[in-house]
């Protein structure tokens, strides 16, 4: 078990990030005509529109509060009066109601895709996969809530902090954090990993061509009628 357990959670996500860039630069370079989502926005458009919009809005809160959550250290939040317990009541408050919107999109989006017959004949077995996929990691994460409630003093969210710290930093004994973790905790990560896995063999990839520059351009566009 410690050998799986340093492999998951020790060498496992280093792979998985590499993938993640060779992979995603890779595709740019030899596949550019397939650097798209495949949109089906003209079949059940007011569908796709509200369940797109909810999805997107709480995946990106969901991912802010995980970056941030995990990568703070407890120094800094307790510099600011927010206790370690007061943290973790945060965490599961914000998570459960960003992770719930999230799933409402999800679950609109998955239901669209496999039950229309004309979107369905459109789809890939990657873009199936990628959804499911993603509403599994949702469902796990909506799972661990009880369990964090139950550990109130935040010392689950201490040491997969400490983990997630470690890997990023390249600093030994990260898999030892999550030794005597909850199992929920362990699937939820494993998961969330793999996702970064398979995101270049996906439609994924436009998160890399967000238009953020539109936001900020200097200029704007008006047509006379």
């Amino acid at each position: 078990m410690d050998f799986l357990n340093t492999m998951l959670f020790g060498y496992y996500p280093y792979v998985a990030i590499t993938v993640f860039f060779i992979g995603s630069l890779a595709r740019f370079e030899r596949d550019q005509y397939g650097w798209r989502t495949g949109s089906s926005q003209l079949l059940r458009a007011d569908e796709l529109r509200k369940g797109s919009n909810l999805f997107h809005i709480g995946i990106l809160l969901l991912f802010i509060g995980h970056f941030v959550g995990l990568l703070t250290p407890p120094a800094v939040y307790h510099s600011l009066g927010l206790s370690t317990s007061a943290k973790q009541i945060l965490a599961v408050v914000a998570g459960g109601v960003f992770g719930s919107v999230c799933m409402w999109g999800m679950v609109i989006l998955i239901r669209r895709r496999l039950t229309d017959p004309r979107i369905r004949a459109t789809s890939s077995r990657m873009d199936i996969f990628i959804l499911l996929l993603i509403a599994l990691q949702l469902a796990l994460g909506l799972l661990t809530l009880p369990v964090s409630i139950y550990h109130y003093d935040g010392s689950s969210m201490l040491l997969l902090s400490e983990w997630a710290q470690r890997i990023v930093t390249f600093r030994s004994g990260a898999a030892d954090q999550l030794a005597e973790i909850n199992f929920l905790f362990k699937l939820h990560l494993f998961f969330g990993i793999t996702l970064f896995l398979v995101f270049p063999f996906s439609r994924l990839v436009h998160v890399w061509s967000v238009p953020l520059g539109y936001v900020a351009r200097p200029y704007q566009v008006v047509r006379r009628r």
